[in-house]
């Protein structure tokens, strides 16, 4: 199979691109990225893209997947103006692309609380994701959405340290464990399932349910 990736440099991209590259089923991994990729490996393709310009990149998404983690934080990106265009604008274009180009699966990192409808601006803005995604001529859809992202970040988030530690202490409940906190590894592991699945159609799985794809308990 060839799998192409955006986001590989985030958190979830980062342990998916190492998976993939550990994975005889993927022959090549095309991973497409905004800055250079430190990354090198026999069956690594890298393109270091500019996302606002898909004349100069669309050509090249092509094979059998498109694997989507790209994302930021507003304190990131500096404004929702600006987190809405990585997060929304950029996958769809690059969604967009790889459905016109044949691509057969498109796998999506999403959010718990993804809805087109909600007042809140992340929420509203993944749950738009998921709905116009959807309507793309993409044989196999599967979108994940997550909990509490737990793994090795590059930068250090106070916040989320706290939240992280408060979360895995709620998951020990046995009504809350759904909403336990998951390692980006398993993320990883139930994207890659969702892939090699011969299952048709569009399919979305929420917090324990993303446990359960990735063969975890």
């Amino acid at each position: 199979m060839i799998a192409n990736l955006i986001g590989a440099t985030g958190l979830t991209g980062s342990s998916l691109l190492r998976q993939l590259l550990d994975d005889e089923r993927f022959t090549v991994v095309r991973a497409f990225v905004r800055r250079p990729l430190y990354v090198t490996h026999a069956k690594l393709e890298t393109h270091v893209i500019d996302f606002k310009q898909p004349d100069t990149w669309r050509h090249l998404v092509q094979g059998d997947v498109l694997f989507s983690t790209l994302g930021t934080t507003i304190r990131e990106a500096g404004s929702q103006a600006a987190q809405y265009r990585v997060d929304f604008e950029y996958q769809y274009e690059f969604a967009r692309a790889a459905a016109d180009n044949g691509i057969s699966t498109y796998i999506l990192v999403s959010s718990v609380g993804a809805n087109a409808r909600s007042s809140n601006f992340y929420t509203r803005m993944k749950g738009e994701l998921d709905e116009a995604v959807q309507q793309l001529d993409f044989q196999r859809i599967v979108i994940l959405r997550p909990g509490f992202l737990d793994g090795k970040r590059k930068e250090n988030r106070t916040g989320e340290k706290i939240g992280l530690m408060v979360m895995r202490w709620i998951g020990r409940l046995p009504f809350l464990r759904p909403w336990r906190p998951i390692h980006t590894d398993i993320v990883a592991k139930a994207m890659i399932r969702g892939a090699t699945s011969t299952v048709p159609g569009k399919t979305i799985y929420t917090l324990g349910e993303v446990f359960e794809l990735a063969g975890e308990q």
